[in-house]
């Protein structure tokens, strides 16, 4: 990975803010030509620095109503059964995040669905009939209090 210089920090928090200003106005902002700032945007994208760019739809707009914060506990901890799982998790397209993470449970996911009706099935689908999961525990949300990306640098 390559080291940020106090260009490519200014450049990726204004990235961060609006992803859509163009070369020049940047360029404006952070006192380099276009050409230069085209170069460091295009080498953030090669190196991975910078993700992918993307735009972010309201669940609600597309009629996603209901977020769940779910708690997955598996019965087996083998490799083969939690890359199993990631795999199921990765093609569930109710699935917005999903973390392998420590402690009393194996993964937490973020799930969004039209209705209580929806998250059943998918409990079902994915969790229920699925002979691994030993546990799970379900949070819906009541309020998003905060949602974003920005990485802080």
């Amino acid at each position: 990975m390559q080291a940020l210089d106090e260009f490519d920090i200014k450049l990726l928090r204004l990235l961060q803010e609006n992803n859509r200003t163009t070369a020049e106005e940047l360029g404006v902002l952070v006192n380099l030509s276009t050409s230069a700032v085209q170069r460091r945007v295009k080498k953030l994208r090669e190196d991975k620095i910078i993700e992918a760019d993307v735009s972010i739809i309201s669940a609600e707009a597309a009629g996603l109503t209901i977020t769940c914060v779910v708690d997955v506990m598996l019965k087996l901890g083998n490799s083969e059964a939690i890359d199993k799982f990631k795999t199921a998790m990765q093609q569930c397209r109710e699935v917005m995040l999903c973390y392998y993470v420590t402690g009393t449970y194996d993964f937490v996911l973020i799930v969004n669905t039209t209705d209580m009706q929806h998250y059943e099935q998918f409990s079902k689908t994915y969790l229920m009939d699925d002979t691994n999961v030993k546990h799970f525990y379900t949070h819906v949300t009541m309020d998003k209090v905060k949602t974003g990306y920005r990485i802080h640098i």
